[in-house]
């Protein structure tokens, strides 16, 4: 678990930037900064410990809205970036934001790694299913027919499952939320801050200009509660707006179904309990196809595990017998070449 800290009361304004804010009107992105705004006073870290890496993409505008240390980067970078700030002070507190383009595009290779190895690293991956910063091409999570810039009769590729993806490369820990269930947002950066290792959030964001309404299927007001299933850990996979609704493992299979309670025989007992250190579990429920079945929103999997840099570090000081130097300067200016023992 990460570690509480005292510090002197902020609140959310003392965590915006004196930057205008500049997204298209309406995106979903003032929903995730706010969220975030307003969660960094509760986790009671100073304001000097915490840093926001980005890479490329509308997303990654992020840093310059933290009255927080912050890193703008490379396209598809951050994860490396992100890696090297943890493994130099293992003391910050580092979140790092990507979009499906940035993250699972360019930067899939960099984002597989830092997820293996564990890096103590808040990941928010802002999944719009679409390019925006460079005008609405397909991206790695756009669904099949997608027409775009560079799709114009319709992409014909399969899509990426961020949390799938996620879960296949030995994350320790995957959640899902949406940009604008403010409720339900800040306790998942809660939960992702209070697990150590690397934690990956993928958030289902908006992108009003060019890919509007597409998670509307399933975030609009009018659908939601039937079509969206809050996961808790040690509680039943139940949804609906009566509350009668669930997902259980259909008799003779183990596949997953949708079912309603009282029809057929159902009865809650029958009804699969979320258990978020199952990776059979979450990686079914990840995988959950529309509209047969909700999308299954909160931790899917949670496991605690050693941490990269804690391994690097003790890793240095067995080999150096506790007297690794951090003299950068007088490495330096020491010789033209270094004898390495």
């Amino acid at each position: 678990m990460n570690e509480m800290v005292d510090t002197q009361k902020l609140t959310a304004k003392d965590f915006a930037s004196d930057q205008e804010v500049r997204w298209c009107p309406g995106c979903g992105d003032y929903a995730i900064l706010k969220a975030i705004q307003r969660t960094m006073p509760e986790l009671g870290v100073p304001r000097e410990k915490l840093v926001f890496i980005s890479g490329i993409g509308c997303s990654s505008r992020f840093p310059y809205y933290m009255n927080t240390y912050g890193f703008h980067t490379i396209h598809g970078r951050a994860p490396a970036i992100a890696t090297g700030v943890k493994l130099a002070n293992p003391d910050l507190d580092v979140w790092m934001i990507t979009g499906d383009g940035d993250g699972l595009s360019i930067g899939g290779n960099h984002l597989m790694h830092i997820l293996r190895r564990n890096v103590n690293v808040k990941i928010l991956l802002f999944n719009n299913e679409i390019y925006g910063l460079t005008k609405g091409q397909y991206s790695p999570t756009s669904r099949p027919g997608t027409r775009s810039p560079s799709t114009p009769y319709g992409s014909i590729d399969a899509p990426v499952s961020p949390c799938s993806f996620a879960l296949g490369v030995n994350a320790k820990f995957v959640a899902r939320s949406v940009d604008t269930n403010q409720k339900h947002l800040p306790e998942m950066f809660k939960r992702a801050h209070a697990h150590r290792g690397a934690t990956f959030l993928e958030i289902f964001q908006n992108c009003i200009v060019y890919n509007d309404d597409v998670f509307a299927d399933f975030t609009d007001k009018s659908v939601a509660k039937d079509e969206q299933l809050f996961a808790e850990h040690g509680k039943p996979l139940i949804y609906g707006a009566e509350g009668n609704k669930g997902l259980r493992v259909k008799p003779g299979t183990f596949e997953i179904e949708a079912v309603t309670i009282g029809e057929n025989g159902v009865t809650e007992a029958d009804i699969l309990v979320h258990d978020e250190t199952n990776r059979t579990l979450a990686t079914m429920l990840a995988n959950l196809e529309r509209p047969k079945f909700p999308v299954v929103l909160g931790v899917l999997y949670a496991e605690e595990a050693p941490v990269y840099e804690d391994a690097v570090h003790a890793q240095i000081d067995e080999v150096s017998g506790g007297t690794f130097s951090t003299d950068i300067d007088g490495l330096l200016r020491s010789g033209r070449t270094w004898t390495v023992e």
